[in-house]
């Protein structure tokens, strides 16, 4: 595949705070452990105030993508709407800082800069309270013909799927990959998501989508079961690959012909889980660009999901490329 991104991605331009929280903190806030809530702008400012401390890093599952991709050498770009604030300006700062192609116009006006309030338990677990504010005012206009039609894979971000422009945004940017030759690449985010728009996912999906994301959560969800197994095998046809991720137990890769089972990076130190479906997204896709096999894309993925549980934070801080090289996985 000839490109000159290895990856283009269109998501929520978000910036994570993260801090350590006790399972009180949970019940005291009124928090569903594990689970992701949208909250408004005043429940934000409120819940930030009463956090730990901690830090506060440019996220959004797209972007963090982006990150792992550009940390294994790859080429990228992103799409995503901040608002023309203080927080704003660090995640321009903070994406184009590696290296990645970036030129999204802010809003000017309206709801400010989105954030994900992110409070992680001692067992790793992340508990996610997102205000959308100025992500959610992307549209289709955003969506710039010539970033789409010079990636090699167009990756879209389930959570994008809600707003209703954003899907105008999403329809868009999977005619032009479709005109150039792309590969379309969706992630389904969260379990919520696909309750939301089961029949519309689905539909998106068997016209458009080439590589499917998911955990067993998600992929159970699409299908209305309680059996991930059996929704893995409803989806296999439906699309080229489909790659399951199944936390320690590794992923599941499938194609229509083949079935590759992945196993997770050995000696992994769970410290906080948020980024790490967006690094295994990271590492496939830029196995996948560059002409790995399968199953390398799957040991690119789980690599790139270990380093990032092993701090806080969602995005890479030892260089997934030289991982990579001392495992033995160079990607290219």
């Amino acid at each position: 595949m000839n490109g000159l991104y290895d990856v283009a991605a269109i998501g929520n331009a978000i910036v994570d705070v993260i801090a350590p929280a006790g399972e009180e903190f949970l019940v005291a806030e009124g928090l569903a452990k594990g689970a992701m809530t949208l909250i408004d702008e005043q429940r934000a400012a409120d819940l930030y105030d009463r956090m730990a401390p901690g830090i506060e890093a440019s996220g959004g599952s797209a972007g963090n993508t982006v990150a792992g991709v550009a940390s294994l050498g790859g080429r990228s770009a992103y799409i995503g709407k901040v608002a023309d604030d203080a927080m704003g300006g660090i995640f321009t700062h903070d994406i184009r800082a590696i290296g990645a192609h970036f030129t999204t116009p802010p809003l000017a006006s309206g709801p400010a800069t989105a954030r994900c309030l992110i409070n992680v338990t001692p067992d790793g677990q992340r508990t996610m309270s997102t205000y959308l504010g100025a992500c959610v005012e992307l549209t289709a206009a955003d969506v710039e013909p010539e970033i789409i039609e010079s990636a090699k894979i167009v990756y879209l971000e389930g959570y994008l799927f809600d707003p209703e422009e954003a899907r105008r945004a999403f329809a868009k940017a999977a005619g032009l990959a479709r005109g150039a030759g792309r590969k379309i690449a969706l992630s389904l985010s969260d379990a919520f998501v696909v309750e939301r728009h089961r029949h519309a996912l689905l539909a998106f999906i068997d016209t458009q989508v080439d590589i499917l994301f998911a955990n067993e959560s998600e992929m159970a969800a699409l299908f209305e079961t309680a059996n991930w197994a059996a929704a893995a095998r409803e989806i296999r046809g439906r699309v080229d690959i489909a790659a399951i991720t199944r936390s320690e137990a590794g992923s599941l890769v499938l194609t229509p012909e083949t079935e590759h089972i992945i196993n997770a990076a050995p000696g992994a130190k769970v410290v906080d889980t948020t980024g790490a479906g967006d690094q295994y997204a990271a590492g496939f896709l830029y196995g996948l660009a560059n002409g790995r096999p399968l199953d390398v894309c799957g040991k690119l993925g789980s690599l790139a999901a270990a380093e990032v549980i092993g701090h806080y934070g969602p995005r890479p801080e030892t260089s997934l490329a030289e991982l990579a090289r001392a495992g033995g996985l160079e990607a290219a």
